[in-house]
This record gives structure tokens, C-alpha cells and sequence, in this order.
């Protein structure tokens, strides 16, 4: 779990700073632009009108630094029920594994403690293993829901030809990080979504106690290479996890190799 403040943060002696004048703005739109790949003649991730907005009624706009060098954004609003949604986060490409990502949610947790809030929501693409494994293994967060075609279609470089589903996550701000506990052993639990000698996706009916749902290596690569094989992982991750979750079970964690596991909600150990 990311501790606070984050060592990983200090190891990479990230900077992270709130935004508020126009030419820092300008500059996170175009990291944002960069980060997704957006061609000119598309919606950025977050238009810098909004991100301006944002800054100035008390939403939250962040850059991360190495150095002088601005190298990730990220970006949320104020909800009901008191919490911050951070709406888009990302790092400049080649800057992954560098503490980074870590350092930002440090800071936005931080924030929304001493803003009064409880909770930090966001989405994230449940096909993408390194995203799934720092969200719910590394920070803790509680996968929520799973959101089929949540932004509808997008443009942005990355998003392509995909449909846009995603998992709605929320994490605690007042609640101290802790190691998170071992998962349930991956041999004993029964798969709802495998892949088969050629990387295709197989869904199985399943209805234990446990289950667990594999993920694509590198769906980032594949939707490059293979777009229609991104696809066919997208339908294939919507039956098994979406309806897993839709009925009655719930993410336990996700484990390194690539799978999500998953407990019924009255299943105990």
C-alpha cells in the first residue's frame, strides 16, 4: 500500500503542485493531449475551459514535476456526499514505474483530507493490468461497479473503435493504509474468464464461492495491433466481470499474474 507521505515519492523526487494560473493550465492540457495521444482535431481528455473552472471554485487541478519538467496531470470535482472524483489522471509516456502515479494520489488524498472529504472515487479500464493491479492492490481502493460504455464513444487517441466500460473505484481518505490481505489461493478458484493458447478470451459459466477473470497481457498493444481482438476482450470482460459483479459478487483484489478475484457478497472465509 502507498504510505503518506509516499516513499515511492521521495524516491523519485516527484513534485506535485496545485495549478491555478492559465500557463500552467495550458501546459497540463498539453500533457493531458500528449498522455492520450489526442489528435488536434479532438476532444482533449479535459478541456483547459473546464480544467480554468475547476481551479478556480475550489475543484482540484494538479501537475506532477520532475525537476522543472511537468511529466503527469490530474484533475477532479467536489461531489455530493462529500467526496472528490478525480476525473482524469495520467504520465507522460515513459515515465511509468517511476513513482508518479503514486506521488498524485498521495497528494490528492492529502487534499481531500484537509478539505474535509471522506472518500476519492475514479474510474479505470478494467482490461488494463497494470492500472488494475496499482488501484486495487497497491492503493486499496474498492471497486464499486462495473460501468459498461461509461463516456460513451471517445476519440482521444487511446479509446479508438473501444468501447468505453469501466470500473467505478472508491478509496477512503480517513482510513490509515494497510498491507492489504492475501487473496484467496488462485488454484481453488473457478475461472469466469480464461484465455485460451492464442491469447483469445473464453468465458465460462461459473457460480462458485470464488471466482477468478483474467485479464489481456497488454491491451494497450493489442488495440494497436489487433483492434478487433481488443474488441472481442471488451465483450468477453463485460459477460464475465460486469455480470459477475451484477450478480452478487464482489472484487476481492487483483493479483499480479493478471486475474481479478472475485467472493460471493455472503460468502465468508
Amino acid at each position: 500500500m502507498v504510505e503518506f507521505p509516499s516513499a515511492d515519492a521521495e524516491r523519485a523526487d516527484v513534485r506535485i503542485q496545485l495549478l491555478r494560473t492559465v500557463p500552467q493550465l495550458q501546459q497540463a492540457a498539453a500533457v493531458l493531449r500528449t498522455v492520450w495521444n489526442t489528435p488536434d482535431n479532438a476532444e482533449p481528455p479535459l478541456a483547459l475551459d473546464v480544467m480554468c473552472a475547476l481551479a478556480h471554485t475550489g475543484g482540484y487541478v494538479a501537475a506532477a514535476y520532475l525537476g522543472t519538467a511537468m511529466v503527469g496531470v490530474t484533475a477532479g470535482f467536489r461531489t455530493v456526499g462529500d467526496s472528490l472524483h478525480s476525473h482524469v489522471a495520467g504520465v507522460l509516456p515513459g515515465m511509468h514505474g517511476r513513482g508518479i502515479g503514486a506521488a498524485m494520489k498521495a497528494h490528492q488524498r492529502k487534499w481531500a483530507a484537509e478539505a474535509g472529504l471522506s472518500s476519492i472515487s475514479w474510474t479505470y479500464d478494467p482490461l488494463i493490468r497494470r492500472n488494475a493491479y496499482f488501484n486495487l492492490h497497491r492503493l486499496g481502493a474498492v471497486a464499486e461497479a462495473y460501468l459498461p460504455d461509461f463516456y460513451g464513444p471517445l476519440d482521444d487517441g487511446i479509446n479508438d473503435g473501444d468501447d468505453s466500460d469501466r470500473l467505478f473505484v472508491s478509496w477512503p481518505v480517513h482510513v490509515t493504509p494497510h498491507a492489504p490481505a492475501p487473496l484467496p489461493d488462485l488454484a481453488a478458484a473457478e475461472p469466469v474468464l480464461e484465455a485460451d493458447g492464442d491469447g483469445e478470451p473464453v468465458p465460462r459459466a461459473a457460480t462458485g464461492g470464488v471466482l477468478r477473470c483474467v485479464t489481456p497481457v497488454d491491451t494497450e498493444s493489442l488495440r494497436r495491433q489487433d483492434p478487433a481482438a481488443a474488441r472481442r476482450w471488451r465483450s468477453a470482460m463485460r459477460e464475465a466481470l460486469g455480470g459477475a459483479m451484477g450478480n452478487g459478487y464482489r472484487i476481492e483484489g487483483f493479483d499480479r499474474s493478471g486475474w481479478y478475484v472475485l467472493r460471493r457478497k455472503e460468502t465468508s472465509e
